[in-house]
């Protein structure tokens, strides 16, 4: 599993990205971007950021199509 979503408790666009990568199958792990400085200076307002490998995915308001294209599900 190499994808990593940088998320903040009680954002709503964090949680729907993770409804959409749970219902889609993708397996991630969670980081909460104020939990660490350097997440937090890099994605603070960019949240929520799907990364693989150390790279930017996808970020701001996911949905299935965008998904869909970049993960080609």
């Amino acid at each position: 599993m190499d994808y990593v979503l940088i998320s903040r408790k009680g954002c709503h666009l964090c949680e729907e990205a993770e409804l959409l990568l749970q219902a889609q199958g993708v397996s991630y792990t969670l980081q909460d971007v104020d939990a660490d400085e350097r997440l937090k200076k890099l994605y603070t307002f960019r949240v929520p950021v799907l990364l693989w490998r150390g790279r930017v995915v996808l970020e701001g308001k996911f949905t299935l199509e965008r998904l869909s294209k970049k993960l080609s599900l």
